[in-house]
């Protein structure tokens, strides 16, 4: 493997953890607002539609990870 390929697999790899740092957080977010009496039901709606484009990112990303094996 050249430079090249190691540096773009770091930067998938750091990619990958990046989204999931920032789909924690989101999730994290979500149950405190979960929490109050009366949580804000719009701002409830973005976070969790935030946080399932996170998932599907990191999923395109992990699929970077791994060539298509056809059986």
């Amino acid at each position: 493997m050249d430079g090249e390929a190691e540096d773009d697999l770091t930067d998938l790899h750091l990619a990958i953890a990046t989204a999931r740092e920032r789909h924690a957080g989101l999730s994290a977010e979500v149950e405190t607002l979960q929490a109050q009496a009366q949580p804000d039901q719009v701002r409830l709606a973005r976070l969790k539609k935030q946080k399932l484009v996170l998932k599907d990112q990191i999923a395109q990303l992990e699929n970077l990870l791994m060539p298509d094996i056809i059986a």
